[in-house]
């Protein structure tokens, strides 16, 4: 099972490309992940993440996200590598985004979507049901 569950904050704007084949939206970002435990008298420590949105995804990160707010991103880690044109190798690792959600308090915005996903069957206020009647529940 390859799954990623991050939780951070943007270290910089957004960037867009899209692709030359058809056009297709393609958004990199990248997240700064507290660590959760420090040893007594050293600063709290970081790792940052590179992010891959692609899509409908992509979009949605590209127009919402912000630089310094902070988010939560489900997806898959990934690795590739290529050799430049002096021959060097570049390895890189990263997380290729499933879902986006915003994970800073709610703001006086007017948004009302608080997620993104490219699951088509994913509520937009993140429930897994919904209850249609006052029945009683059976738990």
């Amino acid at each position: 099972m390859n799954k990623v569950v991050l939780m951070g904050r943007l270290t910089k704007e957004v960037e867009v490309r899209y692709t030359q084949t058809n056009n297709t939206t393609v958004a990199s970002f990248n997240v700064a992940v507290n660590r959760r435990f420090v040893k007594e008298g050293e600063e709290r420590q970081a790792d940052f993440f590179n992010i891959i949105a692609w899509g409908k995804l992509g979009e949605f990160c590209s127009k919402y996200f912000k630089k310094g707010q902070q988010v939560a991103i489900i997806g898959r880690l990934q690795t590739r590598n290529w050799e430049d044109e002096q021959g060097q190798k570049h390895y890189v690792t990263e997380v290729v985004a499933e879902e986006a959600y915003f994970a800073d308090s709610k703001k006086d915005d007017g948004t009302s979507n608080n997620s993104f996903s490219n699951n088509a069957f994913e509520t937009s206020n993140g429930n897994d049901f919904e209850i249609t009647s006052n029945d009683d529940l059976p738990f």
